[in-house]
Formats: C-alpha cells, structure tokens, sequence
C-alpha cells in the first residue's frame, strides 16, 4: 500500500479529474451533500491519494496552518466504497500524520471529523476539542492530535 503524496502543481489532469471524480462520488452522491467542493484550497494542498489497479480508490487533502484552520491539517478524507474494510483508511491517516509530522516539523493537527468516526479518529490518537457542529447539514466534531514528546512516551 504506497500512498502518492503530491503538491497541486505536480498533479496531472488526469490525477486531478479522477481526485475530483472521488470526493464527488462520496461526499456529494452517497453522502447526499450539496456543498461546494472546490472551496479554494487545493491549490494549497499536499493531496495524498492511493491507487489499486491504476485507479485512485483514497485520497485526503493536507493544508499548513493559515489555509482552513490555524494548525496543520488533513481533510476530504475518503475511501471508495469497495474498498473499505481493508485497513486503508487507517493507513492513510497514519501516513499523512507521519508526512506532516516530518516534513513540516508540525507538533499538532486539527481536523474536522464526522461524527459517526469519532471512535476511528480517537484510535490515531485524536481528541474532541469543540461541541458537536453542523457542518454542511453533517454532524461533526474539531478533533486534535498532540505529537507526544519523546521523553514522555
């Protein structure tokens, strides 16, 4: 399981049309959503995606602070519907929590997490930081991961 991780300018067209493709098919279509996916960010993103027999079937979106929240941050996060259940959701967040904890020397990361995977995100190591929040008609929470200090652990 090896994730691409890539800048916005290093994506082709066809990566970005199948990335698109992606988050429509899940947050707009099986999560019957109407909101407004391009929301200005991806231009400053890491997109960090995984195919399986030359397709993208996972992807999640990594922003520095300042661009959605003040703290480093993982977002978008999916996983085509036929291929959940194989661990890939938990191996991307580990990896993309690994990718911003190196190489952007980040100590904290926030994320704005559905509420029906809560007890996913609290078993990376995520707490609840804000009440419950409507966010595009979905229940959410703002959760945190803390980078533990190595004496510590």
């Amino acid at each position: 399981m090896n994730f691409e991780f890539k800048y916005f300018s290093e994506l082709s067209l066809e990566e970005l049309y199948e990335i698109l493709q992606l988050r429509a098919e899940i947050f707009v279509v099986e999560q019957d959503c109407v909101y407004n996916d391009l929301d200005g960010l991806d231009k400053n993103a890491v997109h960090q995606f995984l195919r399986e027999d030359g397709k993208i079937v996972a992807y999640s979106r990594l922003l520095k602070p300042g661009t959605r929240f003040s703290e480093y941050s993982i977002g978008r996060v999916i996983v085509k519907k036929s291929e959940r259940g194989k661990g890939i959701g938990c191996r991307m967040m580990k990896d993309a929590m690994s990718f911003i904890l190196n190489n952007w020397n980040a100590t904290k990361i926030k994320i704005s997490a559905q509420k029906y995977l809560q007890n996913f995100y609290e078993s990376l190591g995520f707490i609840i930081v804000t009440e419950e929040y409507l966010e595009d008609g979905i229940p959410h929470y703002g959760m945190i991961y803390q980078k533990k200090n190595r004496k510590n652990s």
